[in-house]
């Protein structure tokens, strides 16, 4: 499970269900139909980078492939959607050393994430379901929150 062979992980049960709580997310954003934690989700067949994800609902779960050129395109998309006013949380290995990272998530120049997005760093690294051993690399949970409208902003001075 944690060679090259597949970059597929599955959502930690109590990491999904806490977070749930939380966001009541309408729509897993990239799953299949024995990992999914949503009744509605996005397969690989579906091309969930191509869909308008604020189409579904509002909140999506994201815990994408983990490969790093499909998981720079999720990302990218959530930050997408954000500007679209989807939220997006996504399960994502600690990569601070990518431009993905970077460009996406975290700005350097302001030592602080992006406007609109929250990093939670998960403590250890995760077991993920199914798998006998923890994840070889860190875990984080980024909120990808939607950008207020622009009457909002205005009318708040902000």
């Amino acid at each position: 499970m944690f060679s090259s062979a597949s970059d597929e992980w599955v959502t930690p049960q109590q990491v999904f269900d806490t977070l749930h709580e939380e966001f009541d997310f309408t729509h897993d954003l990239a799953a299949n139909q024995d990992n999914t934690k949503c009744e509605k989700y996005f397969t690989t067949a579906d091309n969930a980078l191509v869909q308008n994800w604020g189409a579904l609902g509002r909140r999506g779960w994201l815990n994408p492939p983990y490969s790093r050129r499909l998981c720079k395109q999720f990302i990218q998309k959530a930050a997408e959607e954000r500007l679209r006013g989807f939220l997006t949380v996504a399960l994502l290995p600690v990569r601070t050393d990518t431009k993905m990272f970077h460009q996406y998530i975290y700005d350097k120049d302001k030592w602080k994430p992006r406007e609109g997005v929250e990093i939670r760093l998960l403590a250890g690294r995760l077991k993920f379901s199914g798998s006998g051993n923890s994840a070889p690399f860190p875990s984080m949970v980024v909120v990808f929150r939607p950008r207020r409208p622009k009457w909002f902003r205005t009318f708040w001075n902000d």
